[in-house]
């Protein structure tokens, strides 16, 4: 192969990555921050982690699976930062407006963040909670 087609060939590679690295790039982020969920929820539930008011997770108790919490904080960021890169406004933006949608998302008893810093957790639904029992439908007071 002479110079000519090897630097014609490089240069086919680069551009291919060019064009389909971010979307690989961004569906990678996807299946890790997938794979990583029920991790994240039993944090949750479990009351050791909670969602900051910037759109990061944040311990409130023991730091189990810190590396699992570290991991999704930094995925988040790299998909907070296109998303800004994008739209043309900061990332700390972005970050606020995915804790205000992920504070109206998240689960009852889950720690949450306020806009003041202020760290809460979401209340529950008010009145009985349905639940099935032996198959039937059952009021909880």
């Amino acid at each position: 192969m002479n110079a000519r087609t090897l630097r014609l060939v490089a240069a086919l590679a680069i551009g291919c990555l060019l064009v389909w690295a971010p979307p690989l790039a961004a569906d990678s982020i996807k299946q890790r921050m997938i794979d990583r969920l029920p991790v994240i929820r039993a944090l949750k539930a479990k009351g050791v982690v909670g969602e900051n008011n910037t759109g990061y997770l944040e311990f409130r108790g023991p730091k189990q699976h810190a590396d699992v919490v570290a991991a999704e904080n930094e995925d988040r960021r790299t998909v907070y930062a296109a998303i800004a890169q994008q739209q043309g406004t900061r990332l700390e933006v972005v970050g606020q407006h995915r804790a205000a949608q992920i504070a109206r998302k998240a689960r009852s008893g889950e720690w949450l963040e306020d806009a003041q810093g202020k760290w809460y957790r979401k209340p529950y639904p008010a009145g009985p909670t349905m639940y099935r029992l032996a198959g039937r439908m059952m009021a909880h007071p």
